[in-house]
Formats: structure tokens, C-alpha cells, sequence
């Protein structure tokens, strides 16, 4: 299909992805997708492109430089953004994956994450309510019970309702074992929720009827094992019919650097701003079984960490966009080698070192892309698959791509961004171009959801071990099946792929060799980013077998893109992988008086 060229998102790029490259037409062979097909999944899309640039993208400035406020004791937004959510809602967006039992339309993850990603690119502050609300509600669906699932699923999915994650404390970031929030069980089996949470997204403001808390708290003794996850809403009772508020308070707004369209509060639970009954403490909702409430939480936490790597992608790939639409008008200098000063200027895409930039920041949002859709197809996959053992395969290999998903996708969408800003020199960090909002907007995706340092210690200290390695030596395996094929019509970069594949497995082994935790994870960052370094070198080498059903233009511009990758990106891992098998612990043994 043609598309008409933007700089929010490119169309044609996605395209090829979704429908060429992982062939999403193919999960209508499973009976929950049975109903769709690409005419639905192009329908999704480009009325996610349609709402972007008409309702969220004219916004996306103005919601920047006013952010939230509290105007006598209620966050005040512009009004732009309550009729772009009420606009998203009235799309059906917001229950676009869910199972028709709870009135959605059973859209796969893959489709709907590459429809979101044109909100996240045109207006990520607005887009985040209805993100952390449809994280929210599919937790709700899988982990709580019937009764709460029949009462706040319904208000979640028209967007009556929207819903949070309140996880981090003032004291406790993502130490979430040292949580001090409590929850205590009163005679009717509901809970008394009491401490206070901070850095919650959404926490409060006026966008919506209610806002449905998802608490953890502490039921048990220390550790993880004793907190319980609780529905805690901002009012109580029913959707049309809140009749008494619950005590929850809006301590204050936090103010940060980007995102600025989403207010980000402290909240304090039963501090007796709003008493409910005789008891203290804030009305809660146990999902579940008592003490597993940070097992329900990583569902959610997930879903939110592929949305943050989404969001990082979406906002790297706009700028770039942007940047090389400036780069071919803008007109300064002349071609290397010329010293004739009466030669005529030329645009500064002419000049090696702009291309360098343009070329790193678009294999960094391709290639972030590609990450995001293929885990968004592993996930519609492994829930879709009717045999329990595939099934489980598929899930233990998503599993191990999360951390890179997430953390690959942060850092180097957001060096993306930092490039198109050098790409536009001093017009870059102006505020008459977007290229400076949205480089301030993505550097809060690195911390978002699990810094850097946190996703590698889960990807080396974790994830590749689990159940003896099984998802590791599967994403191996999927990897050299890449390269047997592309060897033939491609030997010297899968060469360079394949070389690296093998010295990823060679170091993880060397690394758990002794079984010696701190040494193996002192490193663990340039674990994460190698590994995250291959396997996007990995899908670009696989999206060269898709290329045969492309146009000649399309497939010229790809396989430029996939060799710069190859050749100028992916050697930098030979220097992390001579560190880690050093095993060097200088920041393990590392003297603190010495930093």
C-alpha cells in the first residue's frame, strides 16, 4: 500500500514489518484471531495514524509547556488532551486486545502495539493514561477474581475509568522487597490500605470518572513473599454512581524533564484526608492470593516495559524523521574536496558525517522497531497456541527478550533523538523544533519501568538461566536458522552475525562458569548491551529474507540500512565481550572513597 510520507511514524516501514517481514496475517490460523485478517489490522492502524495527527500530535507542545497543575486541590490539564482520550476511547482502543467475553475485539498484541506506537510518537505525555489503563485492566482480567473483573473491567475498557501502578515509595525505589505500605483485613474481606507511594503516573487528575489504584502492599512478613497487590480506587462505588471518596490523597506533582503531559504524583493511603467508615486506612481489593501480589504485578510491569521500549522507539523514530527532512532542505557548505568557494552550496545530507547520523539513528529506530513488533508476535503466539509445551517455549523465549526490548530499545532510541538534534545543529535544541521535547521526553524511558543496570542484571542473572537455560539456547538456536539461510545471499554480514552469535554463548557459559554471582553480573550492562546488539543484528539479517515481495526502492533502502548496521554498529560488542571475559571486579572490589 502507498502511503502518504510523515513525520510521525513511517508507514511504509511498518508495513513491511507487520505484513512482509513477520507475516502477522498467519495468526488468523488461531481461533482467537480467527475473525481477522489484514483488512482489519490496516483498518486499526490507519485509524491510529488518523487520531494521532488530528487529536494528540497539534497538542503534543502545548501539553509540553503547560504541564499539570493543582488549581484548589485538582489537577487542571489542557483540554486538549481529555478529547483526544475521549476520542481514543469512542475507537474502542482501549479494549482493542481484550477477549470479546469482556466486549474487546481479541486484535493481536503485535498489530495493536504498532497501531499505539503512532499515539506514543505524536503525543507520548497524553497517550501514557490510556497505556498504564489498558496494563491495568489485562492484569485485572487474568489475576483477580470474577466479581472485580465484572465490576471494574467494563468502566476500564469505555475509558469511564482509567487505572495506575503504584509500585515505588519516597523511601524505596526498585527495592520493591523493602516496601512499607501495609494492608490489613477487615470483617467484610476487604483490605485497609496505609503508607504513602511516589512517581505515580496518572495518580490523580480530573480526565476521568475514577481512577483504579493497583496497590502493592504489605500483608506478611519482609521480602517480596509478604506483599499482596489490591485494587484500590479513587472513589468508591459503581461506574455512573461513585458515591463517597476513598482515602487516597494527592500529596503533590512531581515536575519532571519530559513526559511533562502526564502528571506524575505522591500519593498517601489512609492518612485520613478522606475517612472511610470507623477503620483507617484506604478501602482495597485483594487480587488473588495473599503474598503473591508482586508475581500478579510482573504481568503489568511486562506489558508496561515492551510499552516503554515501544514509546522509546516511536519518539527516536519521529526525530529522526524530522531530522532528515531538515538534513535534505537545509543548504550549508559544499561536497569534500571542493575548494572552488563559487561552487553552489548543498543540502547537508551531502556531507559523510550528517549521513553518519542520519544512518545510526535510523538503524537505531528500525531496529528498535523490529525488536518490539517481533515481541509482540512472540506474545500473541504463546497465548494463542493451543499446545501447553509450544506454549510455554514461546513465553520462556519473551521471557528473555523483555529485558532487551526494553533496554536496548531506551538507550538507543534515545540516542536517536540526540543525534536528530545534531543533525540540526543549532536549530536542534531550540523550542522552535520538536527535536529538543522529544529528546527531554525519552530520556525518562531509560529509568522508566527498571533502569539500564536493573534489565541487565534480570537479563544475565535471570533470564538466560532460566530452566537451565532452555529460552537462551532457543533465541541461539532461531538466530543461526537466520543465518544458515541469509548465508547464500548474504555471506559476508551473516558472517559477521553468526561470529558474534557464538561468542555471546561462549561468554555466557564462561561467565556461570563458576557459579560466582558478583563477578558474572560486575558487567552486566555491556552484557545487555551486546546481547541487545545481536539480536537486533540478528531481525535486520532475517528482514533481508522478506525482501523479494517488497518494491526494488524499498528493498535498496533496507538492505543499506542492515549493512550499515552490521558494519559500523554491531563490532562494538567485541570490545564488551573482551570485558566480560576478562571477568574483570574492579566495580565489585572498587573502594567507595575512591569514586
Amino acid at each position: 500500500m502507498e502511503h502518504k510520507r510523515s513525520l510521525i511514524l513511517d508507514a511504509a516501514e511498518q508495513d513491511f514489518c507487520l505484513y512482509d517481514w513477520l507475516d502477522v496475517e498467519s495468526l488468523s490460523r488461531y481461533e482467537r484471531f480467527a475473525d481477522h485478517n489484514r483488512d482489519t489490522f490496516e483498518g486499526l492502524t490507519d485509524l491510529a495514524r488518523e487520531l494521532a495527527e488530528e487529536y494528540f500530535e497539534p497538542h503534543s507542545r502545548k501539553g509540553d509547556l503547560n504541564e499539570p497543575k493543582l488549581v484548589d486541590g485538582k489537577v487542571e490539564l489542557i483540554p486538549e488532551v481529555s478529547v483526544a482520550l475521549d476520542a481514543f476511547a469512542e475507537a474502542g482502543f482501549l479494549g482493542a486486545t481484550m477477549d470479546a467475553d469482556h466486549g474487546g475485539f481479541q486484535v493481536p498484541s503485535v498489530v495493536y502495539r504498532a497501531a499505539f506506537m503512532w499515539f506514543q510518537a505524536a503525543n507520548v505525555g497524553t497517550v501514557s493514561y490510556p497505556l498504564l489503563t489498558t496494563a491495568a485492566a489485562n492484569l485485572i482480567r487474568q489475576h483477580a477474581s470474577a466479581e472485580l473483573a465484572a465490576k471494574f473491567l467494563p468502566p476500564m475498557l469505555d475509558g469511564s475509568w482509567f487505572g495506575t501502578m503504584n509500585l515505588s515509595e519516597p523511601g524505596v525505589g526498585s527495592s520493591l522487597g523493602d516496601l512499607t505500605t501495609s494492608a490489613t483485613e477487615s470483617a467484610d474481606g476487604t483490605y485497609r490500605i496505609r503508607g504513602d507511594k511516589m512517581w505515580i503516573s496518572g495518580g490523580d487528575h480530573e480526565l476521568s470518572e475514577n481512577i483504579v489504584h493497583l496497590v502493592l502492599a504489605r500483608t506478611g512478613g519482609p521480602g517480596v513473599k509478604g506483599l499482596s497487590l489490591f485494587i484500590v480506587p479513587k472513589w468508591l462505588g459503581d461506574p455512573g454512581a461513585v458515591t463517597e471518596r476513598n482515602d487516597v490523597a494527592l500529596v503533590g506533582i512531581n515536575h519532571k524533564m519530559g513526559y511533562r503531559g502526564t502528571v506524575n504524583t505522591a500519593l498517601s493511603y489512609g492518612s485520613g484526608h478522606f475517612p472511610v467508615g470507623e477503620e483507617a486506612g484506604a478501602v482495597g481489593y485483594l487480587i488473588g492470593e495473599a503474598g503473591r501480589g508482586l508475581h500478579y504485578m510482573f504481568l503489568m510491569m511486562n506489558e508496561a516495559r515492551i510499552g516503554v521500549g515501544a514509546s522509546a522507539v516511536a519518539l527516536g523514530m519521529t526525530g529522526f524523521l524530522h531530522a532528515r527532512d531538515y538534513a535534505r532542505g537545509r543548504v550549508q557548505g559544499r561536497e569534500l574536496g571542493s575548494k572552488d568557494p563559487s561552487n553552489p552550496p548543498v543540502p547537508i545530507i551531502r556531507h559523510p558525517d550528517v549521513r553518519r547520523m542520519l544512518m545510526l539513528a535510523k538503524a537505531y529506530a528500525q531496529g528498535g522497531t523490529a525488536l518490539i513488533l517481533y515481541a509482540g508476535k512472540l506474545l500473541d503466539e504463546s497465548e494463542a497456541e493451543t499446545d501447553q509445551a509450544k506454549s510455554a517455549a514461546l513465553k520462556l523465549l519473551l521471557e528473555v527478550l523483555t529485558p532487551i526490548a526494553k533496554s536496548w530499545s531506551s538507550q538507543w532510541g534515545l540516542a536517536a533523538n540526540d543525534l536528530a538534534i545534531q543533525v540540526l545543529g543549532g536549530s536542534g535544541y531550540v523550542r522552535d523544533f520538536p527535536l529538543e521535547q522529544f529528546y527531554r521526553d525519552n530520556r525518562l524511558n531509560p529509568i522508566h519501568e527498571g533502569t539500564h543496570g536493573i534489565q541487565a542484571l534480570d537479563l544475565l542473572g535471570r533470564k538466560v538461566l532460566l530452566e537451565d537455560g532452555a529460552g537462551f539456547a532457543d533465541l541461539l538456536g532461531r538466530m543461526r536458522a537466520t543465518c544458515a539461510e541469509t548465508a547464500p545471499i548474504e555471506p559476508e554480514l551473516t558472517g559477521l552475525v553468526a561470529d558474534r552469535i557464538d561468542r555471546l554463548e561462549r561468554v555466557t557459559q564462561q561467565l556461570w562458569a563458576d557459579g560466582d554471582a558478583p563477578t558474572a553480573l560486575a558487567n552486566a550492562a555491556h552484557y545487555l548491551e551486546a546481547a541487545g546488539d545481536i539480536v537486533v543484528a540478528w531481525l535486520f539479517l532475517d528482514q533481508l529474507t522478506a525482501l523479494g515481495i517488497t518494491s526494488a526502492a524499498f528493498a535498496a533502502e533496507k538492505r543499506a540500512t542492515v549493512r550499515f548496521f552490521i558494519t559500523h554498529v554491531l563490532p562494538r560488542v567485541d570490545a564488551d565481550f573482551e570485558l566480560l571475559a576478562s571477568q574483570d571486579r574492579q566495580l565489585v572490589d572498587l573502594d567507595d572513597t575512591l569514586i
